[in-house]
């Protein structure tokens, strides 16, 4: 029988509050760790921040007391799983392994999302980014064997590829063309509403943490490679967060979150290969199930609504992390050459586009080309873990403009 979180209660609220003893959990091994197993750990704090953040500047514009109260309160607890589900990640890894696992996660869960959005104009905006996700990893892998003379497939084991994407100086676009239509929150299916926080939560997660982990480097290459990529970063959290309705109440945000966050916990409860992170994720939903109680309540009584207009009836398909080499190299065949221009898709390199990328590219290679040609001058060959056959477009890129 499918699960429907709006069914069921979790722990009372008063019970959730743990002790420093229950917070200090051990972290996973790095090198005998799933590596799914980080990209899930990674996304439930990418899950986690958001919805502090979202509590934050929910309280912010709420008159009420009562509600604050309540938001305040669970915002601790929120808190509180933030801290267990991030510190699972090992202490001993270097940022570049971490930047490698956010991109693995990005990568594999964006691709996996494309494929389960039931709105063809969603999918377009999933396979778009996840092309430019799939060559920061390839970025920061020339870089981690740069820096630390060390191959990523360490990291993203053999189930994510590394190669170039759509090339990470063609993401450079002017703002205008990062927003776009948003979905209508009275007609798009319910599934939409997930997927597009899951991602935005994701991307903001790999915005900030780039934002701040940059400049911790002393060689110029790596802050600069940082550099770049956060500032793609930024225009991907625009991307992704405009597909949202404006018009969503706050009620309605409330009700999602926490919703979403039932879904990705008993989602990764269900596919989880270790059975201490697997406790994590069930106790987590079982808290999770109490605090989308508490919301489904406060929109009854603050926006007369029932929680069963927002989300689905039952959980979707659990999201679940798992190989997509051979849809993103139809994607790479199909659509690397692709740019926007205002809320659409285009293949020409329009005016915007062009003074954009004259601004930032032109006085100057960027990072992300010389990153590239410092570890070809150091190894004699670019960084490249491809595990199905050439690269799909290397002849299209020797006969493009397109730079590396």
């Amino acid at each position: 029988m499918a699960f429907n979180p709006l069914d069921h209660s979790g722990i009372p609220l008063e019970d959730q509050i743990r002790n420093w003893r229950e917070l200090g959990v051990d972290p996973i091994d790095p090198e005998l760790t799933d590596p799914y197993t980080r990209c899930r750990i990674i996304q439930m704090n990418a899950i986690e921040v958001e919805a502090v953040f979202f509590s934050h500047m929910f309280t912010r514009n709420c008159p009420d007391l009562d509600v604050k109260r309540k938001l305040a309160e669970i915002r601790y607890i929120e808190q509180q799983q933030q801290k267990v589900v991030n510190w699972l990640l090992p202490g001993q890894a270097s940022v570049l392994e971490t930047t490698l696992g956010y991109e693995q996660n990005a990568v594999d869960l964006t691709a996996w999302v494309a494929r389960m959005e039931p709105d063809p104009g969603l999918t377009q905006a999933y396979e778009f980014g996840v092309l430019e996700d799939f060559d920061h990893l390839y970025r920061y892998a020339n870089l981690y064997e740069i820096i630390e003379h060390r191959k990523a497939e360490k990291i993203v084991d053999q189930l994510t590829e590394v190669m170039p994407g759509r090339p990470t100086p063609m993401h450079h676009r002017h703002p205008f063309d990062n927003v776009r239509e948003p979905y209508d929150g009275d007609t798009v299916d319910p599934r939409s509403r997930l997927h597009a926080l899951t991602i935005v939560a994701a991307e903001q997660q790999v915005m900030n943490f780039y934002m701040n982990v940059g400049p911790e480097y002393m060689e110029p290459i790596a802050r600069q490679l940082y550099q770049e990529i956060a500032l793609v970063e930024e225009e991907h959290v625009t991307h992704y967060e405009t597909l949202m309705d404006p018009a969503e109440t706050w009620w309605e945000r409330l009700v999602l979150h926490d919703y979403n966050e039932c879904y990705l916990y008993y989602s990764f409860m269900q596919t989880e290969s270790d059975p201490r992170i697997k406790a994590i994720w069930e106790l987590h939903l079982n808290m999770e199930l109490e605090h989308l109680r508490i919301a489904c309540e406060l929109m009854r009584q603050n926006d007369s609504r029932e929680p069963e207009s927002v989300v689905p009836p039952e959980l979707p398909e659990p999201v679940t992390f798992e190989p997509n080499k051979e849809y993103l190299r139809e994607l790479l065949a199909t659509q690397v050459d692709l740019t926007t221009l205002g809320t659409g898709y285009v293949r020409e390199a329009h005016e915007r586009f062009v003074a954009m990328q004259e601004k930032l590219n032109g006085a100057e290679p960027p990072p992300s080309v010389r990153v590239v040609d410092t570890n070809i001058a150091l190894t004699g060959r670019d960084y490249r873990l491809e595990t199905e056959g050439p690269h799909p477009v290397e002849a299209l890129r020797e006969t493009h403009t397109m730079p590396r």
